[in-house]
């Protein structure tokens, strides 16, 4: 690869978040989730030929420069987001399921995962625990966009968040002893198994701690402002100085993010953060999210590329089954002894475990020099392609067959007289044209137009008695009108500000109103 300039760099930056932007912007569009499309265009761009692109793609597909993006520039973003604004009564409320899934079924998936590859891929010990290690995280950058993308139950999400969330700091953490201590420890017998438990202990131990003293310290600190933009600086110095502090330490820098984030988000917001400071906060997050999951994923389809699949398709078989097999004994016993977990959930939560970036970011910070280090890597690459396009493509379709995102019967009903109330009113706006244009005898639109509304006033009188019957239904038409009417106002304002009409203080001081009662609606919600 020629030599890289800083104004080059920033030229291929900008063509990738181009394409990335594009494409996202397309799936978006036709409502499909734009993580497969972006793997799957990226993987088209990666065995094409485009000379304008080779440069983009050289670059890119540098171990050094992947990892660095993946794991430093992004993962602490993608990861802060995700706990920022997940609320911790949830996580508590679901911390059975959570806790078994991140912890038991991790370690079920990872020894499952370790001993086949020993004996199926031959494998030497290091290289199949550190394969266990890439395969036994649900990756939180392709489980949560891509969940988000598709829409699940809110406890369901909940639980496939925590999941994803803390297993993912877990898994780095078995990497690492894998990849750098296993085969001492095993030489130690009995007692290094007790320095590996240690080190895990330590590892894990360290991460949390850090994050909840920053996570403490940046919360308290927000109750000494009321400046949003502010605020915003002090969330992503927080993710970033949890995620670096707690890697300098040798601490697990995922979990200090992690609780860091869940701790400003939580604590912070309640002590020190208004309506409106909380919002902009949230919407800017999801701007950088939006922003890094497109770039993510279509690095990780060029990054596939670089895969030699030739006279290997037998082992890659083997792998992807070690991998689906390990993963659904995980899922099914960790949740044997969990009550109020629906088989569907458990279907879709064992399909639903993704690998991805961290995946591949992890393998190729693997030493030159590490004994089995390319078939490894030619194992993760294929699992994860497996795993984005095959399992990513087909979850939508398995969430709809379970009828785990079918609506309520009442919501049903109310859609089937809202449809049939606004026929009717078109129906008779129609008329009304029609006749004024053909000047047609008003006797006769007459006759039409009151049956149309004899039926009209029937369903006003059923939604009524649905709303009645269940009187939540009401409730989120109320909150879904007063949003809209409180968007209106706040564009009103803005449209009296570009007039010159009002000043700059006084429109600033009725949007904060404005907004704060959108954030209360929401919190109510």
């Amino acid at each position: 690869m020629h030599d890289l300039d800083l104004h080059h760099i920033f030229q291929l930056g900008l063509i990738l978040v181009m394409i990335a932007a594009g494409i996202t912007a397309i799936a978006k569009k036709f409502k499909q989730p734009y993580p497969i499309a972006l793997v799957i265009v990226g993987a088209i761009i990666g065995l094409i030929n485009i000379p304008v692109l080779e440069p983009l793609k050289d670059f890119i597909t540098e171990g050094e420069v992947f990892n660095f993006v993946i794991i430093t520039l992004f993962l602490p973003a993608l990861l802060g987001e995700a706990a920022l604004k997940l609320p911790f009564s949830h996580l508590t409320d679901n911390k059975k399921p959570i806790l078994a899934l991140a912890f038991g079924g991790t370690f079920v998936s990872f020894i499952i995962i370790g001993f086949s590859s020993m004996w199926l891929l031959h494998f030497s010990i290091p290289a199949a625990f550190v394969f266990a290690a890439l395969m036994s995280a649900t990756d939180p950058v392709s489980v949560l966009s891509i969940f988000k993308s598709v829409g699940v139950k809110k406890r369901l999400a909940t639980v496939i968040e925590g999941e994803s969330l803390f297993n993912d700091g877990l898994a780095v953490v078995l990497f690492n002893i894998s990849a750098f201590s296993l085969i001492s420890y095993l030489d130690l017998g009995l007692l290094g198994a007790g320095y590996g438990l240690w080190e895990f202990i330590k590892v894990v131990s360290l991460g949390l701690i850090t994050g909840a003293l920053l996570g403490y310290v940046f919360s308290r600190l927000t109750r000494y402002f009321d400046d949003y933009p502010l605020e915003i600086i002090f969330s992503i110095i927080l993710f970033y100085s949890a995620f670096l502090i707690a890697e300098s330490i040798h601490a697990s820098g995922v979990i200090a993010v992690v609780v860091a984030a869940l701790t400003f988000g939580n604590y912070g917001s309640r002590i020190g953060m208004s309506p409106a400071t909380k919002l902009n906060i949230s919407n800017f997050w999801d701007v950088v999210t939006l922003l890094a999951n497109s770039l993510v994923f279509l690095m990780v389809g060029l990054e596939i590329t670089r895969i030699n699949v030739a006279e290997n398709w037998g082992y890659i078989f083997i792998a992807i089954l070690i991998v689906l097999i390990a993963r659904s004994i995980a899922v099914y016993s960790s949740l044997f002894f969990i009550k109020n977990i629906p088989l569907s959930w458990k279907h879709i939560l064992n399909w639903g475990g993704l690998k991805g970036s961290l995946s591949i970011a992890l393998v190729l910070s693997l030493p030159r020099d590490f004994e089995g280090r390319e078939e490894i890597l030619l194992m993760a690459f294929s699992v994860v392609l497996f795993s984005l396009v095959a399992q990513g493509l087909s979850i939508k379709p398995l969430i709809s067959w379970l009828g785990v995102n079918k609506k309520e019967k009442s919501y049903q009903e109310y859609e089937a007289l809202i449809t049939r109330s606004h026929r009717m009113e078109t129906g008779i706006q129609e008329i009304i044209k029609v006749r004024k244009n053909l000047f047609v005898s008003e006797l006769v639109s007459k006759e039409i137009i009151d049956e149309y509304e004899k039926e009209r006033t029937a369903l006003h009188n059923e939604i009524e008695e649905l709303f009645r019957n269940y009187p939540e239904l009401k409730e989120k038409q109320k909150m879904a009108l007063l949003k809209h009417s409180l968007y209106a106002q706040y564009e009103a304002i803005s449209h009296l500000l570009r007039e010159e009409i009002i000043s700059n203080e006084v429109a600033e001081k009725e949007q904060d109103l404005i907004t704060n009662k959108i954030v209360e609606l929401e919190d109510e919600h």
